[in-house]
């Protein structure tokens, strides 16, 4: 798959998928760079603090979605 191709795939995908990724991404790229710092933590260790504090919210309504 191509740069492009995959571009357009992410562009495609509705807001809560793309939110939905972006979130499950955080432990690893936080673990990679607390390791580059010198100061390790474990993947499950910051899985747990996301846990506590629970997903984001959409902060915009999807178009045509009715205001309830």
């Amino acid at each position: 798959m191509t740069a492009k191709e995959n571009i357009t795939r992410w562009r495609s995908l509705p807001p809560e998928e793309k939110l939905r990724r972006r979130w499950e991404a955080i432990p690893q790229k936080v673990a990679r760079s607390m390791a580059f710092e010198g100061e390790p933590v474990t993947v499950e260790r910051i899985r747990e603090g996301l846990a506590r504090s629970g997903p984001p919210v959409l902060s915009k309504p999807r178009k045509g979605a009715c205001p309830g």
